[in-house]
């Protein structure tokens, strides 16, 4: 008998049993071929979306000290 199951989508339209599946998938396609056999690119994925907090914090900080460069600050 068939069951009615969550599942998610990533950008490619492949079914994954969570959403931090489907997410890595989807960073790991922007990500691109990494590596002689690309075999990293998934790793590469999980760890940016496991610091995803950190990753955010250093993009904003990066983006603060542009607008103060940019300002003349």
């Amino acid at each position: 008998m068939a069951k009615l199951t969550q599942a998610f989508v990533d950008n490619r339209g492949q079914l994954h049993p969570s959403a931090p599946d489907a997410t890595i998938s989807d960073l790991a396609g922007v990500l691109g071929r990494i590596g002689a056999e690309a075999g990293i690119t998934g790793g590469i994925a999980k760890l940016l979306l496991e610091k995803r907090g950190e990753i955010e914090l250093v993009y904003a900080e990066h983006d603060a000290m542009v607008r103060a460069a940019e300002a003349g600050l």
